[in-house]
């Protein structure tokens, strides 16, 4: 049992009629008054009938009675508008600051006994995988269920807009910057997220522009940035690559990050760094006008095709420089990368484009894309599946992302409508 419940019980009033003060006068809710989240009573702004009196004032929530004195109401004259003092259980008399007895009226007894099964299910410390209702949010209704799907997508979305609003704001609001170094930090995954961004800022978009029929050349610039091509080489490639770098290094006045950044340890190498680059050169030869292009785009698989890249050759049998691998593999972008990047950096630029010029259409085209996309495979996702909820598109999926550490994680239980369902059920 906890005060949040019990503001909860008040709050959605799931009680029995027929309350009566502890005095035994009758007492009817005509308003439960607004939850207050700071200092002072629990609740604003009521409207409670007690006895034959209609009273206008304050509502204040507890386990028991003698909390009232426990947190030192009775020194605090802000309590003295409470007009009723709400409690699971009655256990003593307590007084206001100006020495009045709050009307009392007790919960316990009004409460349907499956409203507590319930909440206790929900709260149990057993493990869960993080999913308090993981054995019964099944068999919720779909309607119930793809509602607040669809309100959390949009949810997700605005909680990565604080990305995208951070670069706005350092590009001094260009946009296609801003797209640049977003689509950057998702080339370069989780790991290499803040190089690949930190290599962006630091290589001119329209440096790269001047070459945008020669992938080679770009590659080079990027490369050479990113610190790669300071060692000696015994392969022509790599050779290459330094000799066209450190010919328009000191021209262009380039200065790379480094090389201690980049992180290989513990990855997949069609993962790595330099094959993650290599990718990201080729994607930006073949789309020039970047954030123009992809701002007329509304159809997912339209979108995949432009995200659509392999890296050079010389990756086919190398993961990094003057070292062969023993097989030949492509080192094209998988479909489920590049969904991965069109989730995480387009659509939260595309929504907050929309948000900054008022164009209700390209928020709506953010959502559009999500729910064209596949449903991620992810181990939360999984997650949900063994519950008995899978995820029809990628707008569906993020949102049970959402679900999971908005509210799961954190045991908001009573703030979602999953759990008012459980709740209440009988």
């Amino acid at each position: 049992m906890t005060e949040a419940f019990l503001h909860y019980v008040w709050q959605h009033q799931m009680f029995d009629s027929g309350l009566a003060t502890t005095d035994g006068q009758p007492v009817v809710v005509l308003k439960a008054g607004t939850l207050n989240h700071d200092s002072g009573p629990d609740f604003f702004n009521a409207r409670i009938r007690i006895g034959d009196v209609e009273w206008a004032g304050n509502v204040e929530v507890h386990i028991h009675s003698s909390d009232w004195r426990a947190h030192r109401h009775e020194h605090d004259p802000a309590y003295n508008n409470v007009v009723l003092h709400v409690v699971f259980e009655n256990d003593s008399d307590v007084y206001m600051e100006n020495g009045k007895i709050p009307p009392t009226v007790e919960l316990k007894s009004h409460l349907h006994p499956s409203l507590l099964k319930n909440y206790e299910a929900l709260v149990a410390p057993e493990a869960d995988n993080g999913i308090p209702c993981s054995g019964r949010v099944g068999g919720i209704p779909e309607f119930i269920l793809h509602s607040f799907l669809d309100r959390l997508s949009v949810e997700r979305i605005e909680s990565k807009s604080k990305t995208v609003r951070r670069l706005l704001e350092e590009s001094k609001g260009n946009w296609t910057q801003t797209c640049y170094w977003l689509l950057a930090r998702y080339f370069g995954g989780k790991v290499n997220a803040l190089a690949f961004e930190l290599l962006a800022k630091a290589t001119d978009l329209n440096i790269l522009s001047r070459w945008s029929d020669d992938p080679v050349r770009v590659e080079s610039i990027l490369m050479g940035q990113a610190g790669f091509l300071d060692d000696y080489f015994e392969e022509a490639y790599p050779r290459r690559l330094q000799a066209d770098y450190q010919s328009l290094r000191a021209a262009l006045g380039m200065e790379p990050i480094g090389d201690s950044l980049w992180k290989f340890h513990r990855m997949r190498p069609s993962g790595f760094p330099t094959i993650r680059i290599s990718q990201f050169a080729q994607f930006l030869t073949k789309t020039p006008r970047l954030f123009s292009r992809l701002l007329a785009v509304d159809d997912a698989k339209e979108m995949e095709r432009m995200f659509d890249c392999t890296a050079a050759s010389y990756w086919d049998n190398h993961y990094r420089f003057d070292q062969p691998a023993g097989s030949s593999l492509s080192k094209r972008l998988g479909r489920m990368q590049a969904d991965i990047i069109i989730i995480n950096a387009w659509v939260p630029l595309l929504f907050v484009y929309g948000a900054e010029h008022n164009q209700q259409h390209y928020k709506d085209q953010a959502v559009s894309l999500l729910s064209q996309l596949p449903a991620e495979n992810n181990v939360v996702v999984r997650r949900w599946r063994q519950c008995g909820v899978v995820p029809r598109n990628a707008a569906e999926s993020q949102a049970l992302l959402q679900l999971q550490g908005g509210y799961c994680s954190a045991r908001q239980c009573l703030q979602c409508p999953i759990g008012f369902h459980l709740l209440n059920r009988k």
